[in-house]
């Protein structure tokens, strides 16, 4: 009798549990994997689930994305408008085992220049009822050259034709958040498709007062003028927070669009601090950033009016609380070119990421949108 089997979380993982979940079974995900794993600890489930990325373990029932979801991004042509957000695959890990799942486009990060270890554990908590996660990581990083080795090799596997995008964090005691992002620019500007500018975790001290008017300029001055030195245009995004009032969201429209902080994008939004009176886990309570459900509508209302501060110019990666078709398509509505999803996948496994492009796609296909490109801003014609 065949007895190889492999270790998982301290269970065995057989070789038919192995099968369904390489083949991506809904039901198997759904029913018995996933609500194993939540028994795990949070970020011990994390680094498995990267792991099993990485090797290609985790696999996905075979979905051919259609005409109506291949989009324009940023002048990068995407199959779908379907990533995995930073936050994820910190350290560039798992980019092609992500690819091959069927995200658009995966977002690695946050980086910061130098290694460090984040902030003391435990610092991540899955909030089951609420299809929500808490974490206070503290932008615990390998280190700007070790990522980037890891990109240079992924570029030249001639197998890999994906869309990278490099999520870019300073160091906890580092004298100057400038000189980091554009260090950062600077060096991984060569191999990504896209770079962005996360001044927005609430996890690293005085992080988010980069948002403030004053220092946000100073500090897009500083990133244009680094982008600049680069050999090819690489497109340049900001990551901001949901907590900020509407007239920081005004500051920051307005100062994005000046000629010398001019970025190309938006990523809107990082987790919150807030949390919800709605909330139901024992972990509510616990410090740090909240994502998932609960973060939808505040994200989605934040889309909208970012997009109408800009007059639609800036394109919007929209996050928060995604984890089905008509979720993503009210990003879209509201005025995204694309989305990203975190939680959801920690909760619902590979299957999720099928389950939002076919939703999506017949979502688009019942209001007579052609695109998602068409779609994108149109929530006062769409009723259905």
């Amino acid at each position: 009798m065949f007895r190889k089997c492999i270790v998982l979380g301290g269970g065995v993982l057989s070789l038919s549990s192995l099968y369904l979940t390489h083949s991506g079974n809904e039901k198997f995900y759904s029913n018995i994997l996933m609500p194993t794993m939540w028994k795990m600890p949070a970020e011990f489930s994390h680094k498995l689930a990267v792991f099993a990325c990485k090797y290609g373990i985790m696999g996905q029932a075979e979905f051919v994305d259609s005409e109506r979801l291949r989009t324009d991004f940023l002048d990068i042509s995407l199959s779908n408008p379907v990533g995995i957000a930073a936050g994820f695959d910190k350290d560039g890990e798992a980019v092609k085992g992500l690819h091959e799942l069927g995200f658009g486009f995966v977002e690695i990060g946050s980086i910061t220049p130098l290694p460090q270890p984040g902030n003391p554990k435990p610092r991540c908590f899955r909030l089951v009822e609420d299809r929500a996660i808490i974490n206070r990581f503290g932008f615990n990083s390998d280190g700007h050259e070790r990522v980037l080795e890891r990109i240079k090799k992924l570029r030249e596997d001639w197998t890999f034709h994906g869309v990278i995008g490099v999520n870019l964090g300073k160091n906890k005691t580092s004298p100057s958040a400038e000189e980091d992002y554009a260090a950062g620019i600077k060096l991984f500007g060569p191999v990504a498709d896209y770079l962005v500018i996360n001044i927005s975790s609430p996890n690293t001290p005085g992080l988010r007062n980069l948002q403030n008017k004053d220092q946000l300029k100073s500090l897009l001055t500083s990133a244009v003028e680094a982008k600049k030195s680069l050999k090819k245009n690489v497109p340049l995004l900001l990551k901001i927070a949901p907590d900020l009032i509407v007239e920081e969201l005004n500051e920051i429209a307005e100062i994005i669009q000046l000629e010398q902080c001019r970025v190309d994008g938006l990523i809107v939004n990082n987790t919150t601090v807030s949390r919800p009176p709605t909330l139901k886990s024992e972990h509510r309570e616990e410090v740090g950033g909240l994502s998932g459900a609960p973060l939808f509508d505040l994200s989605t209302k934040i889309i909208f009016h970012m997009y109408k501060k800009t007059d639609g110019k800036i394109p919007i990666i929209g996050v928060g609380g995604i984890s089905s078709g008509r979720d993503a398509f009210d990003k879209i509505l509201a005025g995204a070119s694309a989305v990203q999803l975190y939680t959801a996948f920690a909760f619902y496994g590979p299957p999720v990421v099928n389950k939002i492009k076919r939703e999506l796609d017949e979502l688009l296909q019942k209001n007579g949108f052609k695109s998602v490109a068409e779609a994108r801003g149109m929530a006062h014609e769409v009723t259905k």
